[in-house]
């Protein structure tokens, strides 16, 4: 009788110990928050992410659907436009875009204060540079710290390098000025506004010994711009473009010619010179930078 009371009180202590196990694992994976809840939150994260993918794309895409802005194309004036940077902790909360005289330049205000001064370059520029080319903060009667910078175009990016005061170093962001916010109508339809400019001017081709003055003088008129350019020798007899030849408006001096020009475009020119011992024709190719355009 001992023995079978034995075998049986055995028997049911193992059946407890048995259920007891199963009990300790049953939470662990009906209950735990982190098994139950997390599929739902990395769902909801993947789709945030998406979602700002989708919004950096159509952005990047609005941006580089926007043909570049430069300043002789907006009447002179004072204007709210957005800026957008490539770092989250360089955000523009205001930006104030000043037009005159054929140049831009613009006053941002920072969302805090952990930067001393802007350099318009990489930080890698701004450590040859001299501290004097660097842009201090001022601050606003808020409290915000704004920075004038100049603006070479619109819609284009721009490198923008930022000095942490905590960190002490250079940190390397990239701006666009967008023209969304312009009015139309202080956009001028023609690229350039009658007047006289100077712009920077690139020659290639040729043997490379050849050369041109730059910048060069550029009048605009009724839409039509006109360069003059002035060569590094005189023994220049005509230049040919689209077919049509076009000679010095000079006697003495380097050879200097009057051509019509567009901006921004590879212009090929074929040029007579004498400087051989016979005539011969040397094709080139002519540059002419928007970016630097400016009134005289």
């Amino acid at each position: 009788m001992k023995r079978i009371l034995t075998f049986i009180l055995t028997v049911s202590v193992a059946l407890t110990v048995l259920t007891g196990c199963g009990n300790q694992n049953s939470p662990s994976t009906d209950n735990d928050p982190a098994i139950n809840e997390n599929p739902v939150q990395n769902t909801n994260e993947e789709n945030i992410q998406e979602d700002n993918a989708e919004k950096e794309t159509e952005a990047k895409t609005e941006t580089e659907k926007a043909e570049p802005i430069y300043a002789n194309q907006i009447e002179d004036g004072t204007y709210s436009i957005e800026v957008s940077s490539s770092s989250s902790m360089f955000r523009i909360v205001d930006a104030q875009l000043t037009v005159k005289g054929g140049e831009m330049s613009a006053v941002l205000t920072l969302s805090g204060t952990g930067y001393e001064k802007l350099y318009m370059g990489t930080g890698e520029e701004a450590l040859a540079d001299t501290d004097d080319k660097c842009i201090y903060f001022v601050e606003d009667p808020q409290g915000k710290y704004t920075y004038e910078v100049p603006v070479e175009a619109l819609n284009q990016d721009i490198n923008c390098a930022a000095w942490s005061i905590r960190k002490e170093e250079w940190y390397d962001r990239v701006l666009v000025f967008q023209s969304s916010m312009i009015p139309e109508d202080a956009i001028t339809e023609s690229s350039v506004p009658d007047g006289m400019y100077t712009a920077e001017a690139a020659l290639s081709g040729g043997s490379g010994r050849a050369g041109i003055e730059s910048p060069v003088d550029i009048t605009a008129a009724d839409g039509t711009m006109t360069a003059t350019v002035i060569w590094s020798s005189s023994s220049y007899e005509y230049m040919l473009i689209d077919g049509i030849y076009y000679y010095p408006v000079n006697t003495t001096g380097n050879s200097t010619f009057e051509i019509p020009v567009l901006m921004d475009k590879d212009i090929e020119v074929t040029a007579q010179t004498v400087a051989m011992s016979t005539p011969h024709e040397v094709d080139y190719t002519l540059r002419f930078d928007s970016a630097t355009l400016k009134s005289k």
